[in-house]
């Protein structure tokens, strides 16, 4: 047997390399004797020094020590704790270089992934095949006028600390909590009232859960602000059912929160990092907030899923709606419908429209959503898409659009085949994950599809995340 290789590089070598790119966490790429390193904090473009800090197989880890020569698009993070939190990781990438890599991270997915022809890029050999088609459009990614203070939902965990409760986030690599009273990220309405919740618990004596004892009450705080409403929901995540001073908390969150119309309680006492246990109760006032996209208006609850950045949410939904083509004659089905946000806005520009959605509760707010905006031709059904899109075949509904937002881990294959097996005119896919994507989309391409264009949207600023809305039709 042969001896293994050793790697040209060792923990703690001191060494210069130019970054040629981003990794999808937002790390610089660099080589050195011919080695792959990612260099947290390193950007294109720019020579750096750094120190090697781990070795794997085929990469590895170092930390930047300076940098020799300095990127256009570098600058200083505005956010004083940038380094410690880890929630943003290009706050260090001004803003326009961040669309234009978010832009070029979904090109490459499509090229190297799904071996596809974009515009304006060299075609590989896989996607020269079909020589004759028209590469695919990739538009500039969509993104904010003010890509600040964007987050209408903040969740929070809490600890404890000599001067009382602490919220804010964990420390990276660690489950110690770090407090937090200002991200430059979350509207300032969310840190008002986490701020309140934090002071009233602690001044009430009200205990913060410990994850290495599984003791303690309070484990995390979640806040919903919505915009168009002023509404706000604050939402208690206890190690347990009973609260000590109940209505004093209450009572002092409703005097030191403005516009807070809904306190929830859930209950989670699992020893586990999800955040949400399976029972909620409403402690005082609603159930929901209410909020408005695009003229449409939505009923939300402790545990529903609404997207937290409404100004480019509009941006997606339209996008989305101008790709469906929609005349007012179609029948559309949105697949991962959830709570019907998608689903309203192609109801007012198709004939019909029929959503389904695994989770029951996202189906109960859906057609409450749907009663709410007066929207009678959209019907809502719950269970796995895969499943549910035959059984609407076999019954004679025969779409003419397909619409797919998936988590991201993008299509399930009996998905891809029940698109395929429906043969709807177009298909509308709205990504979270270039990745996913670019399988996907190669396996529709040929399955009978071909890609006509890509829309990126910046929903989440300062992040590695992008979102994308993609236009396919029949071959």
């Amino acid at each position: 047997m042969s001896e293994q290789r050793k790697p040209p590089v060792t923990t703690g070598q001191i060494f210069e390399t130019d970054i040629v790119g981003l990794t999808l966490d937002g790390e610089g790429v660099g080589r050195f004797n011919g080695f792959t390193l990612f260099i947290e904090g390193a950007l294109p473009g720019e020579k750096v020094r750094a120190e090697v800090v781990s070795v794997g197989k085929s990469f590895g880890k170092a930390r930047l020590e300076s940098v020799l020569v300095k990127s256009v698009h570098r600058r200083n993070p505005p956010c004083p704790i940038y380094d410690q939190c880890g929630g943003c990781q290009l706050q260090h990438l001004n803003y326009p270089g961040q669309l234009q890599w978010k832009r070029q991270y979904v090109v490459d997915s499509l090229v190297r992934i799904g071996k596809l022809p974009v515009a304006g890029e060299p075609q590989r050999a896989e996607a020269a095949a079909d020589a004759a088609r028209e590469p695919i459009t990739v538009h500039p990614v969509i993104g904010m006028d003010d890509p600040w203070r964007y987050r209408n939902k903040a969740q929070v965990p809490i600890g404890e600390s000599e001067g009382g409760l602490v919220g804010g986030f964990y420390e990276q690599g660690s489950h110690d909590i770090v407090d937090m009273n200002a991200c430059l990220i979350q509207e300032e309405e969310n840190e008002q009232t986490v701020r309140a919740v934090k002071g009233a618990a602690g001044s009430l004596g009200i205990s913060a859960y410990n994850r290495a004892t599984g003791r303690g009450l309070l484990r995390h705080v979640v806040v919903r602000h919505a915009a168009t409403t002023g509404q706000r929901m604050v939402v208690l995540i206890t190690n347990g059912l009973n609260i000590p001073h109940q209505d004093e908390l209450i009572g002092l969150i409703r005097e030191q929160v403005p516009g807070v119309v809904s306190i929830v309680q859930n209950i989670n006492t699992e020893r586990t990092a999800v955040v949400f246990g399976k029972d909620t109760r409403t402690l005082w006032g609603e159930d929901v907030i209410y909020d408005e996209i695009g003229g449409i208006r939505f009923a939300i609850s402790a545990r529903s899923f609404y997207q937290v950045n409404p100004v480019q949410t509009r941006r997606l939904y339209e996008s989305a709606v101008r790709y469906a083509g929609l005349t007012g004659e179609e029948t559309v089905v949105d697949a991962y419908c959830g709570i019907g946000t998608i689903s309203l806005f192609l109801a007012r520009h198709a004939r019909q429209v029929y959503g389904v959605e695994i989770v029951p509760e996202a189906i109960e707010d859906a057609r409450r959503n749907a009663a709410l905006n007066g929207i009678h031709n959209v019907e809502f059904a719950v269970g796995a898409a895969e499943r549910v899109l035959p059984r609407w075949q076999a019954s004679g509904i025969r779409p003419d659009v397909i619409v797919v937002d998936p988590p991201r881990k993008g299509c399930d294959q009996v998905l891809i085949d029940s698109l395929l097996e429906s043969r709807p005119s177009r298909i509308v896919y709205v990504s979270c994950n270039p990745s996913t994507l670019a399988r996907d989309l190669r396996l529709l391409e040929d399955g009978g599809y071909r890609t006509v264009e890509v829309q990126p949207v910046d929903m989440f600023p300062h992040t590695v995340h992008v979102e994308s809305v993609i236009w396919m039709v029949q071959k």
